[in-house]
């Protein structure tokens, strides 16, 4: 299974790019909000973390090996965990994310089901199938941005949702817990423990 590919983006259009890679060539599914942050990339060498599944009807016997792909393997593990739930899957998950993962994470934590159903392709049915199935698990993603937005502190996933469990713990509530990590990562800090985090933030409280 390919998990990762680095290569030439030669091209990209609205659903696909073509990555070369020595001698070969491959074509490469990507959501939208993955589309917009390689647009000025062209020509450059680009690292995808990738999802391989198989496309097309096995009853006829005719199946495709495709690749999806996403600039951080958070990003494809959210992917994945919005596959899984039932009515949704891989073409419709692949249409319908239009907007960073951290917003759609946002959303489904705060059940904003209006918000949900005005991506593509996702009803209101579809919305609360979603909220149902994975609000619990949206921290961590709710936390952490796309490339374009503060990862630049280099904090491990598991210190900021770590930290994240910590203070909705101590009696902060999701938002106030949000805030204030994201408060921390913007100070571009490195954190080596959910200690050293915690220390930064209620610092930065009583500045």
């Amino acid at each position: 299974m390919i998990t990762k590919i680095t290569g030439q983006l030669l091209s990209l259009d609205e659903e696909t790019l073509s990555l070369g890679v020595g001698a070969f060539e491959y074509e490469v599914l990507i959501p939208e909000f993955s589309r917009r942050q390689l647009q000025n990339q062209l020509h450059s060498e680009v690292r995808l973390h990738t999802i391989e599944y198989l496309e097309g009807n096995p009853m006829q016997g005719r199946m495709t090996p495709r690749l999806i792909g996403f600039l951080s393997e958070i990003e494809r593990e959210f992917f994945e965990l919005f596959c899984s739930v039932d009515g949704v899957g891989v073409k419709k998950a692949l249409r319908a994310m239009v907007r960073p993962v951290r917003e759609v994470a946002t959303a489904i934590e705060e059940q904003d089901l209006k918000g949900l159903s005005a991506l593509p392709g996702i009803g209101p049915a579809t919305s609360e199938r979603i909220v149902a199935k994975l609000r619990r698990k949206m921290p961590k993603f709710a936390l952490l941005a796309s490339r374009d937005e503060p990862r630049e502190a280099d904090v491990e996933t598991d210190i900021v949702s770590e930290t994240y469990e910590v203070l909705r713990k101590l009696g902060h509530s999701e938002s106030d817990a949000r805030r204030l990590l994201d408060a921390a990562l913007g100070q571009k800090k490195k954190y080596k423990s959910v200690e050293d985090m915690l220390q930064a933030i209620y610092q930065q409280s009583q500045g």
